[in-house]
């Protein structure tokens, strides 16, 4: 039997934004072709302003954040739910809960709920104690109001069912493999092969940037420094300016032509994954997919993902000591093909957008259930 899927809590789709957009851009489109009706909630400030998106509805809701600021993101999820309210879906899938779970008593009342439950975002350094503190709220009533739930990293699997008795499904992230058509996209005069390092990331503190260049700043490499990101706010104002003194670095800005993002990673001597907060990264899966030699930080979350298969920093310098020793040889070779091998079978799209479907599907056709929430949190 076919159902009717609602998938609420991005700014929408086609991706131009981040993980949450780039998983519902493969979800909704997957489960089109499997023979559901989807829909996704835009903000009506989305770029793609059609109804319909490779056979995906798109229900555009106001959305004043370009007004209100961050504020604005309850008053759009608000608008979004009012709205499915409406609609009678058999199933409401919210992806993530910052400003979705305060309006946990208006989800709709006959929808089956699933909320993936994001990384740990109260974790995130860039947010002040009062903000980090009302996100642990959002958790907990995340986790009151929902009836299902998804954990992309089995570090978030594990916490949550220490912390609130909760069994989550674990569906990870997905990435494409690298294709031959990507991989003639880029000049070579651009990338210069292998002769370039590489890091992609939001400029925020949690994702180590200022670690990684520091440590390259102090050492001997000859090569260049890529960075791709937005450097418009004030952290990424803070570490233009910290490094610009140093020539090899430079700053791209934010690419969005995936073709080329996974050209530059798949070209880069090494690429540095600074992500320290959050589940399964899309953007680390697509530089194991774009077969990347990849140094990461130290933490569970991108331990659980590439194991031994990637080497570790914890500080500048340990970064450093990368910079200037890690070679390109048999073991290094040995990596990337390992975390290919990954991506073919643990990380493949197809795979994942089957394991939301059967979750849906089970989740909505074992309503009602029994549900645990212990009183910890």
């Amino acid at each position: 039997m076919k159902l009717r899927v609602a998938i609420l809590g991005t700014r929408g789709i086609p991706n131009h934004y981040g993980g949450f957009e780039h998983i519902s851009e493969y979800v909704s489109e997957g489960l089109v072709k499997r023979g559901h009706a989807v829909t996704v909630y835009n903000s009506h400030n989305h770029p793609y302003k059609e109804k319909y998106w490779n056979g995906v509805e798109i229900r555009h809701c106001y959305d004043p954040e370009y007004i209100m600021g961050a504020a604005g993101q309850f008053v759009y999820d608000l608008n979004c739910l009012l709205d499915a309210r409406k609609r009678k879906f058999d199933v409401v899938l919210i992806m993530g809960y910052t400003s979705s779970s305060v309006w946990g008593k208006l989800y709709p009342p006959n929808s089956t709920i699933i909320t993936n439950m994001d990384g740990l975002e109260w974790k995130r350094s860039k947010y002040s104690p009062s903000v980090q503190k009302f996100l642990r709220y959002a958790e907990k009533l995340a986790v009151k109001h929902s009836q299902f739930y998804i954990s992309d990293s089995m570090v978030i699997k594990s916490y949550l069912a220490d912390k609130y008795n909760v069994n989550s499904k674990y569906i990870p992230y997905g990435a494409d493999l690298f294709s031959d058509e990507e991989r003639e996209q880029v000049d070579n005069i651009e990338t210069l092969k292998e002769d370039y390092f590489l890091l992609m990331a939001r400029m925020e503190p949690e994702n180590n940037i200022e670690t990684i260049l520091e440590g390259f700043n102090n050492s001997s490499s000859h090569r260049k420094f890529k960075v791709l990101g937005d450097t418009g706010n004030r952290f990424g104002k803070f570490i233009t300016n910290k490094f610009k003194n140093d020539e090899r670095i430079e700053f791209k800005g934010s690419i969005f032509d995936t073709g080329k993002v996974r050209s530059l990673q798949n070209n880069s001597y090494l690429y540095f994954h600074g992500h320290s907060v959050g589940g399964t990264n899309p953007s680390l899966l697509e530089a194991m997919a774009s077969e990347a030699l990849i140094a990461a930080h130290n933490n569970p979350f991108n331990k659980s993902v590439l194991n031994s298969d990637a080497f570790y920093f914890s500080n500048a310098k340990e970064v450093r000591n990368l910079v200037e020793t890690v070679q390109r040889k048999d073991l290094e070779k040995l990596m990337v093909s390992n975390n290919l091998h990954k991506i073919k079978y643990q990380f493949n799209w197809e795979k994942i957008i089957d394991e939301y479907e059967q979750f849906i599907m089970e989740s909505h056709y074992n309503l009602p259930h029994e549900r645990i929430v212990s009183n910890k949190g």
